[in-house]
């Protein structure tokens, strides 16, 4: 076995950080040059991710995960770099690998400090990725926060005129809530004796005492804990309430920064939900799973009809986010209501559940950033996000106008598309155990078709603003390259979701 078989993860996880470094060692000035190797590294993590896809059946199983990869980090707490991947991260790995690249070549716009910008994303990618590789509890909440910093720079330094207020907002709604998952962490690592993620998923929900004086019941403090990761989750999703940052992050990040932040830091949140949630806090999750789904319908809700009250083009796809994650934790929701029912038909729903919320997450970063996508292709444009100002630019703009309507069906769920097989899937397994919460979240379909159809409306149809006539250009082949594998591989989820959900369905029977 050579060194790279046994360091898939390390190189995919690394890649882009020794591109970062080199970045700001190397005396490159060329602004195409420091372009090319910035892509360069982060297209590095996406081979090798699909040389990884292509060995991943065939790789030895170890606790549940292949490729796995393990060495003494910090000996005195029990600690370990423990790296592994299973059918649950990998789609996410995916999708946080190929995102970045073109979210880099989507920054033709970004002049100023180029260099900065480009080092930033790159650790932003390693932060990210890291997540979803990470079996070391403490390892996890290092690249939990280590991704905060890169996007608050790139929100403050290359976002709109209310950067600084957005990305102090951000930063501190973020880490707010991750002062609950450190304490946490410490508690269950501290008690349990490991921070390894294979480990606590057998000792951590059997603990029967505590071994630190804390002078509460052992019940009250897994029900803390539960909370504190909850609330972490819950505003990086996010949840309503916890989801107020959102829109502010995502109007003032630059284009290639809110495709980021829709496609997979918010993923981040779900990820935790289903990864760290359910199989640590089994009774917990059950307990609270009526309280869960409420909080996911209010976001499917007032997600959707926040989105539909916007003026700003930008805005509305960001309150889209909020109305498509609500789905996920509805999924959530369903699965740890029946995580330990004896029926099996109520285990299946909870499985099919499961299932349609990962697929949702992937299926929601692709459309997700590529609607981000276009709306800073007509913004660099016409300079303005206003809908109100556009109108009848089908005409104008045919290419655009196509892919528009294109990924926005995506997004509003069309058939034949990736977002309606993940929302089926959620619905129909949670309507079993959630019905009265499944019904109210149709109320949010609703109102998802009527913002997507109000957005088209006003820029596509109607009568041709003579403002823009002779002014628009249509989209330039660097732009079809971005949105083009987003288009390709949501027309591929709707029409044969199976390239997926095999793999997913084996990391989510594992967890039942």
């Amino acid at each position: 076995m050579t060194w790279l078989e046994s360091h898939w993860l390390t190189v995919i996880l690394f890649a882009p950080t020794a591109g970062a470094l080199i970045l700001l060692i190397l005396p490159v000035r060329s602004e195409k040059s420091i372009r090319a190797l910035a892509v360069g590294f982060s297209s590095i993590s996406l081979v090798c991710t699909l040389l990884l896809w292509a060995r991943f059946e065939a790789a030895p199983i170890m606790g549940g995960f292949r490729f796995v990869e393990r060495a003494e980090w910090f000996g005195a707490i029990h600690a370990f770099y423990h790296l592994g991947i299973d059918g649950l991260s990998l789609p996410l790995v995916l999708l946080t690998t190929l995102l970045t690249p073109l979210a880099l070549l989507a920054s033709a716009s970004i002049k100023a400090n180029l260099k900065a910008y480009m080092v930033l994303f790159l650790l932003l990618e390693t932060g990210m990725l890291g997540v979803f590789l990470a079996l070391d509890l403490l390892l996890f909440f290092v690249f939990w926060e280590v991704g905060l910093v890169p996007m608050y720079f790139l929100i403050s330094q290359w976002g709109g005129a209310n950067r600084h207020y957005a990305a102090l907002k951000f930063i501190l709604y973020t880490m707010g809530g991750s002062l609950g998952l450190l304490l946490a962490i410490q508690v269950m690592g501290l008690s349990s004796g490991t921070f390894d993620l294979v480990e606590l998923f057998q000792r951590w929900p059997a603990l029967t005492h505590l071994s630190l004086p804390l002078g509460l019941p052992l019940g009250t403090v897994k029900a803390i804990a539960f909370w504190a990761f909850v609330i972490a989750f819950a505003i990086k999703v996010p949840v309503w309430p916890f989801h107020t940052w959102l829109p502010d992050a995502h109007t003032e990040a630059p284009t290639a920064g809110s495709m980021i932040l829709a496609g997979v830091l918010l993923k981040l949140g779900g990820y935790g939900f289903i990864r760290l949630v359910l199989p640590l806090f089994p009774n917990e999750a059950q307990r609270f799973a009526p309280g869960l789904a409420v909080l996911a319908v209010a976001a499917i809700i007032f997600g959707a009809l926040g989105a539909l009250a916007q003026r700003d083009f930008k805005r509305l796809v960001a309150y889209s986010s909020i109305n498509h994650m609500g789905f996920v934790v509805l999924g959530v929701a369903a699965a740890a209501l029946a995580w330990r029912a004896a029926d099996p038909q109520a285990r299946l729903d909870a499985n099919l559940a499961l299932n349609g919320a990962v697929l949702q997450m992937f299926n929601h970063g692709l459309s997700a950033a590529g609607m981000f996508f276009l709306v800073g292709v007509i913004y660099d444009r016409a300079h303005t996000r206003d809908l109100q100002e556009f109108g009848g630019l089908y005409a104008l703009l045919p290419v655009y106008g196509t892919v528009l309507i294109f990924t926005a069906m995506a997004s509003l769920g069309l058939p034949g598309l990736g977002g309606f097989v993940s929302e089926f899937l959620v619905v129909r397994g949670a309507w079993p155990q959630l019905t009265l919460a499944t019904a109210l979240s149709m109320i949010g379909l609703f109102f998802t078709g009527a913002y997507i159809l109000k957005a088209l409306r006003l820029v596509l149809h109607g009568p041709l603003n003579p403002r823009w006539q002779g002014i628009l250009k249509d989209m330039n082949g660097l732009e079809l390259t971005v949105i083009l594998p987003l288009i390709g591989l949501s027309l591929l989820t709707g029409l044969w979701p199976a390239w997926l959900i095999g793999m997913i369905n084996q990391a989510v029977a594992t967890l039942f």
